[in-house]
């Protein structure tokens, strides 16, 4: 399978200092003609946002690695031989995770984290032929990245427009919406447009829309413009901190519609930041921890067992997720054609093709791939956030 360069689209879209330093890791090599190296198992690196503004994502999907790693290392022909490196919260530091895992001899990678992340780093990986299951990335055009670029996580274009159909099955009278999204980042620009394009087609009136930033934390400029629209309801494609900050004060600024939110937002970890505000808020969802598969109900019990009980994020889910397609594909490509001595470039292409021909019970159900590395699955789920009497503790009840 030839390799692609990143697409002329995708590097106009960087600033020149990123594409700079995009090429300069692209054309740096490694011996990848060398023989794999397996004394530990089978080298897989993963960059997830350990620092900055999107660790609340990164922490969960560490956890979701750690127990993927107890999961399906024993009994492997093959097991995999886990790198975890902080890509931060910026492009730089994926881009520096990358090339640095690569340069180590990964087979495969896992992240990173942020689809803003993801345009910039996963070109290398194209690049230089390593296959990509990207664990969270929903933003439009992933795979598009080339046909090592895979994912896990299903676009926005398929969850988005779920939450909408469900806000108005439970309150018809909804008719004028005011919609935030940050404009600096790639998958809140990328989901608000699906968002803005569900919200007509249901015959509703954006009324108002409020661009803000990721780093942004008072927001009554962008809240009281809004407000004056008197929309019957919110929707925000926004993160974790900037969306838990804004639900908290629009809140507070007297409020009292429907609030629905994106996939930025799909974390326990909003509770100690919008607290009692959050009570109530809207959430599509690609994985419920309610699922009856054997793979969910396994997962679950292992999430509850190292963390006290707790029910298991989104993300959590598919970063195991992640892990388990890498680590089936590579015991199956094993046992058909055993991996050692091969050279490290020749099994990099192996394994993309095995990870994409493959069928995989996950917890987040059965999960295939279409040839250009976007999931297929077959289960979502829409889900309310109820608050605990503490306020800084809930949960995201699935709805019927």
């Amino acid at each position: 399978m030839p390799l692609l360069m990143p697409s002329v689209k995708v590097l106009r879209l960087l600033p020149k200092w990123l594409l700079l330093l995009v090429l300069l890791a692209s054309c740096s090599s490694t011996n990848s003609n060398a023989p794999v190296n397996l004394k530990a198992g089978l080298p897989v690196g993963a960059v997830l946002s350990l620092s900055g503004n999107a660790n609340v994502y990164g922490q969960d999907q560490r956890i979701g690695l750690e127990l993927a790693q107890a999961a399906f290392k024993p009994g492997s022909s093959m097991p995999l031989n886990l790198s975890i490196e902080d890509g931060g919260s910026d492009e730089a530091g994926a881009i520096n995770a990358f090339n640095l895992l690569i340069n180590r001899g990964s087979a495969a990678l896992i992240g990173p984290t942020l689809s803003q992340q993801a345009f910039a780093a996963s070109p290398i990986a194209q690049r230089r032929g390593v296959p990509v299951v990207a664990p969270s990335n929903t933003a439009t055009g992933i795979p598009e990245l080339g046909n090592f670029i895979s994912r896990v996580s299903a676009q926005s274009l398929v969850i988005a427009p779920l939450s909408i159909a469900k806000a108005l099955q439970l309150n018809p009278a909804i008719k004028r919406v005011a919609v935030f999204y940050a404009n600096d980042d790639a998958y809140s620009t990328s989901e608000t447009a699906i968002f803005q394009k569900a919200i007509k087609a249901k015959g509703l009136n954006t009324v108002t829309v409020q661009r803000t930033q990721l780093n942004d934390q008072d927001f009554l400029n962008q809240i009281t413009s809004a407000l004056r629209a008197k929309p019957d309801m919110v929707v925000l494609s926004l993160q974790a901190v900037d969306g838990g900050n804004l639900i908290r004060q629009l809140r507070e600024l007297g409020f009292k519609g429907t609030i629905i939110v994106g996939n930025g937002m799909n974390t326990p970890n909003i509770y100690p930041i919008c607290q009692k505000t959050c009570d109530g808020i809207l959430i599509a969802q690609a994985y419920s921890p309610e699922l009856q598969t054997d793979a969910n109900r396994s997962f679950v019990a292992r999430f509850k067992a190292q963390q006290s009980g707790a029910v298991p994020p989104q993300l959590t889910a598919q970063a195991y997720a992640a892990y388990q397609v890498i680590a089936e594909a590579t015991d199956r490509l094993n046992k058909r054609q055993p991996l050692q001595a091969k050279p490290l470039r020749q099994v990099r292409i192996l394994l993309n093709e095995e990870i994409l021909r493959g069928t995989y019970n996950t917890p987040l159900g059965k999960i295939s791939f279409s040839p250009e590395g976007e999931v297929i699955q077959e289960s979502f789920f829409v889900a309310q956030v109820r608050m605990n009497p503490d306020g800084r503790s809930g949960k995201f009840a699935l709805l019927p």
